[in-house]
């Protein structure tokens, strides 16, 4: 395509028609004042980024000061955790003697509390095997009576046994 190309520079091109228009909008866009426009807003927004910058600065050095600051107490916590730990060591190997001898004491008394209880434990399971036992022999006794009575047959084996029952609960 060359530059001077005849058919260009003819009114019926449409190509001669937008590059006009827009010679013309930028024309116009010039008058208007558009790069004035333009240029404000990108100086607004530069100043508001540097006046960003300068806070975060500014919080920069706070945060910094902050740090020193906090340092400096972590270390003042750190000696007197050190100080506290050996005070808590000695008052540690203090009640550790106490407490060994609660503790003995304690053992034995918890000790024939649960002999106590252990025994106690044992003649009332026993009693209570002995009631479970009577109980179940007599709805034994009741059942096998009532089935007699209702057949009115005697059997001598369940007498006996009957017998032996009686004599072991007792």
């Amino acid at each position: 395509m060359e530059f001077f190309n005849p058919y260009l520079y003819n009114p019926s091109n449409p190509e001669l028609w937008v590059a006009a228009g827009l010679f013309l909008f930028f024309g116009i866009c010039v008058l208007v004042g558009v790069p004035k426009l333009v240029a404000g807003q990108l100086d607004a927004k530069a100043a508001k980024i540097q006046s960003e910058l300068d806070e975060a600065a500014r919080l920069r050095a706070e945060a910094e000061a902050m740090l020193a600051q906090i340092r400096a107490e972590k270390a003042e916590a750190e000696a007197q955790a050190a100080e506290m730990l050996a005070a808590a060591e000695a008052d540690a190997r203090l009640m550790e003697v106490e407490a060994k001898a609660k503790l003995e004491e304690t053992l034995a008394r918890r000790q024939a509390l649960a002999e106590r209880r252990i025994a106690q434990a044992e003649a009332q399971a026993t009693a209570e095997v002995k009631t479970a036992a009577a109980d179940l022999a007599a709805r034994a006794a009741e059942q096998i009576l009532a089935a007699r009575l209702a057949g009115q047959k005697t059997d001598p084996l369940l007498d006996a046994a009957i017998a032996q029952i009686s004599t072991r609960l007792n």
